[in-house]
């Protein structure tokens, strides 16, 4: 899908000159300046919604923020997100959270908090330093600890040391980090942690803080797997396959789920995501009840072989799944709900998550085809941010869905997601608390694909999914590599993220360039959408030629398009599992050849 810049927090209304700056540069560079604005975003009598944002206005990169302001008796936070926030008495104080510290030259972060009562913040110090940019404080960032190195790891511990990091004021102590959320302070090199699960994976950072309390760059990360509870490390061959399944696609395309068993692909999957579920009035609705459950399939449509009749009572693709599932007992299928056109009622259904979450289970799990699906996929595009419509429901409202989609379908259905792939700064991962709704789900498909595509008309041509940058990228963060490492700082365990394939790909017409970063005149011709083209099409119509950051690409007379093919498919696969993802998905099965190559690829390069 199309990325789009994220959207305002709130509504720009009082804008008060609050500014300060703040030097985190050592002793032989210049300081590093910076500015604190407030935004009153909103405003509803007893109470309002305010947003602080922090920019670096100077030239070297700030390691680490910490905000300071005091209300008026009365007035108080009661929420807040992307921050940590705390207070004593009327005095309130705003910490970066592990993922948005840093702050690159002419960047900003912005965090934001509902707060009762009618009073504005005032004595604002930014780092220590006051908010009138005019002071600058001598104290510079701790550098990086090194890497830890694990140790006598048993069932439930591991021994963690790391060598020193530097401060030019000295420091005071370490924040151990376990998938991204602090488990401990210490003020030695090393820790030892207990209470964990045998045979489970954990990825363990460092960061130092020094005396004047500014924490410095997380260290790099070092991967653990406990003993116990089975094989260690877990084999590959346990990555999780899945393909989504469009309910249309039965129509103008004519695939039907019995071209999964003739292409080969069924038995070369794990998971299917049937898409999509309508969201709308704060519920779970369905999408398309002819082709769900009442369409009949003749003998040569069916994968049974045999006609549905008029009077059995489940016909339509809900059926002929059940079918599948038969034929391939290993086979889970996922109910898909929102995608690009229905994600709008998402907002809706954040008012009231648990009754959101009743009416989601009820729905597949009703008694006509509850045993069709293993679970629910939830795909909001996008929460906080916009993507076909905007959504304001704030940063939490994700991680409380998630909650409660895991809290009604429980520990025995598989609740997943798909998740935005912007990687940049303030981008879209950082609107919602992804991190803190990992917990709640088994695994998020990160939609590695459409960075880039022919809704910019005049191009430049580009790769629509990039592994990683390269030169001449025309928006950096905007890739596989930034995305998955965006998601891991945010505290989402890697083998919780799964690697997106398109079987389709994206084009501009009148290039006259072959290599990326051409010229164009508009979207290149497709058989259902200008600008977009199956595998299987472009496999003859337009050959690959080169390859540009892990994804093929080819010019054809005035045309340019980039597509993966099975060997780009066989690099990204050989990457997730350096990386230790959890697998990889696709979209979506009818883009593929009638022998079902990209799948092949996708099932031999998780082997």
């Amino acid at each position: 899908m199309r990325f789009r810049h994220r959207a305002a927090a709130g509504f720009a209304t009082l804008l008060l000159p609050l500014a300060g700056l703040v030097g985190l540069a050592s002793p032989a560079e210049a300081a590093t300046t910076a500015t604190a604005t407030y935004t009153k975003s909103s405003d509803w009598g007893t109470g309002f919604g305010g947003q602080w944002t922090v920019k670096n206005t100077g030239t070297s990169a700030i390691a680490s923020w910490t905000v300071e302001w005091d209300f008026p008796s009365g007035t108080s936070v009661t929420s807040a997100w992307d921050a940590d926030v705390t207070s004593s008495g009327t005095h309130w104080t705003a910490k970066n959270k592990s993922y948005n510290g840093s702050i690159a030259p002419g960047a900003s972060v912005s965090f934001g908090f509902n707060g009762a009562g009618s009073g504005s913040p005032s004595n604002c110090k930014l780092n220590g330093s006051s908010c009138d940019g005019t002071s600058v404080p001598g104290d510079s960032a701790p550098s990086a600890p090194g890497t830890p190195t694990a140790s006598a790891i048993t069932d439930t511990s591991v021994k963690l040391s790391w060598s020193a990091a530097t401060d030019d004021k000295g420091v005071k102590n370490y924040d151990v980090l376990r998938d991204g959320a602090k488990v401990a302070t210490v003020t030695t090199t090393s820790y030892t942690d207990t209470g964990l699960t045998a045979g489970t994976d954990y990825s363990y950072t460092v960061q130092a803080r020094d005396t004047a309390d500014q924490t410095g760059p997380v260290s790099g990360a070092v991967a653990v797997h406990t003993t116990g509870g089975g094989t260690t490390p877990p084999p590959t061959g346990d990555k999780v396959k899945l393909g989504y399944f469009t309910e249309w696609g039965i129509y103008g395309r004519n695939y039907n789920v019995k071209n999964l068993v003739t292409s080969g692909s069924a038995a070369k999957i794990t998971h299917i995501n049937y898409a999509f579920g309508n969201v709308t009035g704060g519920k779970c609705a369905i999408g398309d009840s002819y082709a769900d459950y009442d369409k009949a399939f003749t003998a040569d449509q069916s994968v049974s072989g045999t006609a549905d009749t008029w009077d059995q009572p489940l016909r339509g693709n809900f059926n002929q799944l059940r079918q599948l599932k038969a034929k391939y007992p290993k086979i889970k299928v996922l109910w898909s709900f929102g995608g690009w056109t229905w994600s709008g009622g998402f907002g809706e259904a954040a008012k009231n998550p648990a009754a959101f979450a009743q009416s989601c289970y009820d729905l597949v799990e009703d008694p006509r085809w509850a045993d069709v699906f293993d679970g629910i996929d939830i795909d909001w595009e996008y929460p906080n941010a916009c993507g076909l419509t905007c959504d304001t429901s704030g940063a939490a409202a994700y991680k409380n869905l998630m909650q409660a989609l895991r809290a009604k379908f429980g520990t025995g259905n598989l609740v997943t997601a798909a998740t935005t792939a912007d990687g940049t700064s303030g981008g879209k991962v950082d609107a919602a608390d992804y991190g803190g709704a990992a917990q709640y789900v088994d695994w998020y498909n990160v939609m590695t694909y459409d960075f880039f595509g022919a809704w910019d008309a005049q191009g430049p041509t580009a790769p629509h999914s990039p592994l990683t940058s390269y030169t001449g990228i025309p928006k950096a963060g905007f890739t596989t590599a930034d995305a998955m490492a965006k998601f891991k700082a945010a505290g989402v365990p890697a083998k919780k993220l799964l690697i997106g394939i398109g079987f389709y790909g994206r084009g501009w017409t009148g290039v006259t360039q072959d290599a990326p970063g051409g010229t164009a005149t508009g979207p290149a011709a497709g058989t259902y959408e200008q600008g977009i083209e199956d595998y299987k099409v472009l496999k003859t119509s337009c050959p690959a030629t080169g390859t540009v950051a892990g994804t093929a690409y080819a010019k054809c007379g005035s045309n340019w398009w980039s597509y993966d093919t099975p060997a780009t498919i066989g690099t990204k696969m050989a990457w997730a599992k350096t990386q230790g993802l959890g697998g990889a998905f696709f979209w979506e099965f009818s883009g593929d050849t009638g022998n079902g190559e990209l799948v092949s690829a996708i099932s031999s390069g998780l082997q």
